[in-house]
């Protein structure tokens, strides 16, 4: 494919899933009502909300591959840092730096998204992960906006629980559980890693794949490929995956 294919499609995609989480952000926290019947659509909102919470952070995550936008490292990055730092105030080039580190030395101590101590517990190695990331800076940004949020603009506290932070937290389970712990981790039986990358790939249906996490159940598939996009890991199921490194830092 065409580097101004892949890029026309990337970033097609990555409107659609920034505008659609904007969207329903700004509509579940400041224009959602509570009361009944419309409040029966709140978990249908959230659900959205927190697939497409997901969605933003693997956008970023193919602007740090250089995979969303081919030869164009400043776009890839902007788009980066605005997914990231508008869900949560990250720091693309923490996540960046860290993110390239995963690829170079997956599943070992050296891997920061690794829990070497307990590769196999699910508590530990989240809490771990997101504290990584999650710090003092990100705290004090998220305040701020919550600050603004209900004293500016006079959103209701209950919506901002369930339209931001409740798909927030979920999206991010999400993220972890089928993008690095189900792939990752080590089980007491069962066959081992394939090879060098420690990563296997979840066995589900593509609709499933779709909607667990972009597809990125595939992950030795991934792994082996970093520069395929999301929308395009699926096609490398059917073919040979040809190694390909990961654009330096």
């Amino acid at each position: 494919m065409s580097p101004v294919r892949q890029t026309a499609i990337g970033l097609t995609l990555a409107l659609l899933i920034v505008g659609g989480w904007l969207t329903l952000h700004v509509w579940g926290v400041f224009f959602q009502s509570l009361s009944w019947p419309a409040v029966a659509l709140a978990p249908l909102l959230i659900l959205a909300q927190s697939w497409l919470g997901a969605g933003m952070f693997i956008v970023a995550h193919d602007s740090m591959h250089g995979s969303l936008a081919p030869g164009r490292p400043r776009l890839n990055a902007a788009i980066g840092q605005l997914c990231v730092g508008a869900y949560a105030a990250f720091s693309f080039r923490t996540l960046n730096v860290c993110h390239h580190q995963h690829h170079r030395a997956p599943g070992s101590a050296a891997d920061p998204d690794f829990h070497a101590d307990r590769p196999e517990a699910f508590g530990p190695w989240f809490v771990a992960f997101f504290t990584r990331y999650f710090g003092l800076r990100e705290l004090l940004i998220v305040m701020a906006v919550v600050v603004v949020y209900l004293f500016v603009l006079k959103a209701n506290p209950l919506n901002m629980m369930l339209f931001w932070g409740l798909p927030a937290i979920v999206s991010a389970l999400q993220l972890f559980v089928f993008g690095t712990w189900l792939p990752h981790r080590h089980e007491k039986s069962g066959a081992g890693f394939i090879d060098h990358h420690n990563a296997r790939t979840l066995p589900m249906p593509w609709i499933l794949s779709l909607l667990t996490c972009f597809h990125f159940g595939l992950h030795h598939e991934h792994h082996s490929s970093p520069t395929t996009p999301w929308w395009r890991l699926p096609s490398l199921k059917a073919q040979p995956v040809r190694p390909a490194s990961t654009e330096p830092v």
